[in-house]
């Protein structure tokens, strides 16, 4: 019965990190695909490495390495490929946890850095002039009807015409695109928060099964094959 168990764990990780490699993999071609097509680096300069196809591709080089390594250890029984699964996994939520709390207590501080930056980007595109290329701020601009940081007369004596409100047929967006971003993320943070919760729960699963079969080997005397 045990050992029906500790199968059905095996290959139950087995399939749950296979899953993992082919969304990390999809990740990564994802973030491949944004940073050819739509790197968004012009919004924020200071912080271009921190965007979201960076970010994408980062994150999927990570899901893709530690479920590999998690798929590996689990069909070989392989002890050490276990223990560094588990290891990479809590180090991995540590620096979750640990950015969350940083974030939330230097929450004043981070929004000043962005609004600065995009301030920064802004001006940019805007000291550059007229250009025939589509900026990272006429994209911002037409998907979210807003104009420049905080209103249209950031754009001073040049303003885009991914400024002018298309309902009205004239005029330009009155919001802000800071406020705009700002209101979208906190309709977002729910489901954000849920991901967070939902990615927290599969890294101590993870953990688990990993320290069990473990466990398991490490009585049975396999050592470390391969």
């Amino acid at each position: 019965m045990a050992q029906g168990c500790l199968k059905c764990l095996k290959y139950t990780m087995c399939v749950a990190n296979f899953l993992c490699f082919i969304c990390g993999v999809a990740l990564l071609g994802l973030g491949v695909y944004l940073m050819v097509n739509f790197n968004m680096s012009g919004l924020t300069p200071s912080l271009a490495q921190l965007n979201m196809p960076s970010m994408l591709l980062i994150s999927g080089i990570i899901i893709t390495c530690i479920s590999f390594v998690g798929f590996l250890g689990a069909l070989k029984e392989n002890r050490c490929l276990l223990l560094t699964f588990f290891l990479v996994l809590f180090l991995l939520m540590l620096l979750e946890l640990t950015a969350a709390c940083l974030m939330l207590i230097y929450e004043a501080e981070i929004g000043n850095l962005v609004t600065k930056d995009l301030e920064d980007g802004l001006e940019a595109v805007r000291t550059s002039g007229n250009s025939t290329k589509k900026s990272d701020w006429d994209v911002v601009q037409e998907g979210f009807e807003c104009c420049g940081v905080k209103n249209s007369s950031d754009w001073k004596s040049y303003i885009p015409d991914s400024c002018k409100d298309t309902r009205k047929g004239s005029g330009y967006w009155t919001e802000g695109c800071l406020k705009k971003l700002t209101n979208w993320l906190e309709e977002n943070f729910l489901s954000t928060g849920i991901a967070v919760i939902v990615l927290c729960i599969i890294e101590v699963l993870g953990m688990c099964f990993a320290m069990t079969l473990f466990c398991h080997i490490s009585r049975s005397g396999l050592g470390y094959k391969l």
